[in-house]
């Protein structure tokens, strides 16, 4: 077994994960880094994360076999032991193991109980196979991932798993946490990346309620059809972004890259946008992405350079805030978010 992660806000809170893959463990890992002492619990023959990968730091590990009588009492004693148990079965998993939240209502009923899945726990799609970019796309989300002609196309994991599953299920269980301290009754979280990807989505659909968001791509600088909102291809077949939405910012990438010829009081003519988006495309094309973040970078221009994960770590931003921390075996791996000033 690991240590539990050093202290921090949530010291004192014990959390029981049952050991899976997806946004369960990244939520276990968001507890322990902010003090949380956080055991997982693996079965024989389970999926077992490698011990000190980014998604197992902090935590501690025991191994029970939960089909045998011994194994499912320790498993409900640790659990009776704990503030919050979370889990990422399909629903029905728990309860056929005999760890359903009803075993717990009567010896332990302060108990926080974390489920997150795909559809959540009901539903007409509820037991329904089903990954990241099948949320997504049921909520509306994926179709804003896109360009004119081209199919949709998102992150790998980051916005259902991660973003819609894993972050709604720790806001979730801190939560019902607060309101155990006061009513002194724990509740089941049920957090449904379906929902929680809809949550996010909740400034689209502002701005499309206010006109400010059209479903059609030429028409809507976000998705990549503006001269200064996208990812242009340099010389070097790397890439950076560019996002100059507000006029000052604008008005300083036509000057930066020299298009002094243009109308920065007409940056929002959609009409203009195919042939000054040439214009734009082909000057980037012009230097190599090291050669625009030297220009570029740190400049009211809103610009980054695309960097790989292997780059990410090395950056001077991320360097200087310590943003990922280096295993002994030298692997980078992103450092606990949000800091906290004690």
């Amino acid at each position: 077994m690991q240590a539990p992660s050093s202290p921090g806000p949530l010291t004192g809170l014990k959390v029981i994960e049952m050991a899976g893959i997806g946004p369960c463990p990244l939520a276990g890992m968001l507890l322990a880094d902010h003090g949380a002492d956080v055991l997982v619990i693996e079965r024989p023959g389970g999926q077992v994360l490698d011990t000190g990968t980014a998604l197992d730091r902090g935590k501690r590990r025991t191994c029970l076999d939960l089909k045998t009588a011994e194994g499912l009492a320790e498993a409900r004693a640790l659990i009776e032991g704990a503030d919050a148990l979370i889990e990422g079965f399909r629903p029905g998993v728990m309860e056929r193991l005999g760890l359903g939240p009803e075993v717990f209502m009567t010896s332990h009923p302060r108990l926080v109980y974390g489920r997150v899945t795909g559809w959540g726990q009901n539903g007409p799609l509820a037991q329904a196979a089903g990954h990241d970019i099948n949320y997504v796309a049921l909520t509306g989300v994926l179709s804003t991932a896109t360009r004119a002609g081209v199919a949709p196309s998102i992150p790998a994991t980051l916005i259902g798993d991660m973003g819609g599953g894993a972050m709604f299920l720790a806001f979730g269980l801190m939560a019902a946490l607060w309101e155990a301290q006061r009513s002194g009754r724990g509740q089941v979280v049920d957090a449904a990346m379906v929902d929680g990807v809809g949550l996010l989505s909740t400034l689209m659909h502002s701005l499309r309620a206010a006109g400010g968001w059209s479903d059609a791509p030429a028409q809507n600088f976000f998705l990549h059809s503006s001269p200064f909102y996208d990812c242009f291809e340099c010389a070097d077949g790397r890439f950076v972004s560019l996002g100059a939405l507000e006029p000052q910012f604008y008005a300083e990438l036509l000057q930066r890259l020299g298009l002094t010829d243009v109308d920065p009081a007409a940056q929002q003519d959609r009409d203009r946008w195919p042939a000054l988006r040439d214009r734009v495309a082909a000057r980037i094309r012009e230097q190599t992405r090291d050669e625009w973040t030297a220009r570029l970078e740190g400049t009211n221009v809103c610009f980054a350079p695309v960097l790989t994960l292997a780059e990410a770590p090395l950056h001077p931003h991320a360097q200087a805030r310590g943003s990922f921390v280096q295993t002994d075996a030298g692997d980078w791996q992103p450092a606990a978010a949000p800091r906290f000033k004690r």
